[in-house]
């Protein structure tokens, strides 16, 4: 296959907590992860913001000055990387996601596609945590297309079911996207999308004409088999600490690096090779 493998690297995600899983929050831990997962291929980078107070890691911030300590040492660390950040935020108040965007102005920034009741539970039947309506209304997705647009940055739509990739459809429809949006296929949470390798191969079939796509795996050894045919059907490739602790081995990760070099590697099995930042950018920004 000619088509280059662009990867990303999740550094740390919104719900790891650094008080029992060693994932980066401080913009040292988060531009010295960058750099690994750069040495071993990745191109662009998926960023979350936390809090920087002692003790606080595990809480998200939307605070503008702690985004920008962070991004500007994810990019002194990696300069030629693209930046991706991340939006997602409960309730209707976006003002925080709008204020990150305005100051960072990334390449690109994830825009969750629709609503999901955020559901897990224990092996002995009990919530893993209280249910949660993850929400995102029309209204919401369009405030947050609306500040993309305004500061030049690309939305990537991400799709946690199959009516959210549906529904990404819709919003080119009615013009709130341009065609050929940036979709990714977020696999493995609990109560939505399995981490289906046959699920996957409808899921490319099903999306916008034109749209560039990638999977985002999320659980443990489910996640591989479902890298290798995300390769084999020519999508861009994501892994990271926010996405999986695991490698192919089933050990444990102790870098971001690790996981991007497992799917590096993973690509090259299905004989592509790793995309440069320059290709990255033509693929998904330069169009």
């Amino acid at each position: 296959m000619d088509e280059p493998a662009i990867l990303t690297c999740a550094l740390t995600g919104v719900l790891t907590d650094p008080r029992r899983v060693p994932v980066p929050v401080t913009p040292e831990e988060m531009a010295a992860e960058a750099r690994r997962a750069c040495d071993e291929g990745a191109t662009v980078l998926h960023v979350h913001f936390r809090r920087q107070e002692p003790g606080q890691g595990h809480l998200p911030s939307w605070d503008p000055a702690v985004a920008t300590e962070i991004v500007d040492a994810v990019r002194d660390a990696c300069p030629e990387a693209l930046l991706n950040c991340s939006t997602g935020v409960l309730g209707d108040d976006v003002s925080g996601p709008i204020a990150c965007l305005e100051r960072l102005r990334p390449e690109i920034a994830a825009c969750n596609a629709g609503s999901l009741n955020y559901l897990k539970t224990r092996s002995d039947g009990r919530w893993a945590w209280p249910p949660m309506l993850f929400d995102n209304p029309v209204e919401k997705i369009e405030a947050m297309l609306r500040a993309m647009r305004a500061v030049g940055t690309r939305p990537e739509m991400e799709c946690f079911d199959t009516g959210h990739l549906r529904s990404v459809g819709l919003l080119v429809d009615v013009g709130l996207l341009a065609p050929g949006p940036l979709v990714n296929f977020v696999m493995g949470v609990a109560s939505g999308m399995p981490a289906s390798v046959e699920l996957l191969a409808l899921l490319v079939d099903w999306r916008p004409m034109g749209s560039p796509w990638q999977v985002t795996a999320i659980g443990r050894a489910e996640v591989w088999p479902l890298q290798e045919r995300a390769a084999e059907l020519g999508g861009a490739l994501r892994t990271g600490l926010e996405d999986t602790l695991y490698r192919p081995d089933g050990a444990r990760a102790r870098s971001n690096g690790e996981l991007v070099a497992a799917l590096a590697a993973a690509a090259r099995r299905a004989g592509r090779r790793v995309a440069t930042p320059d290709e990255a950018r033509t693929a998904l920004v330069r169009h």
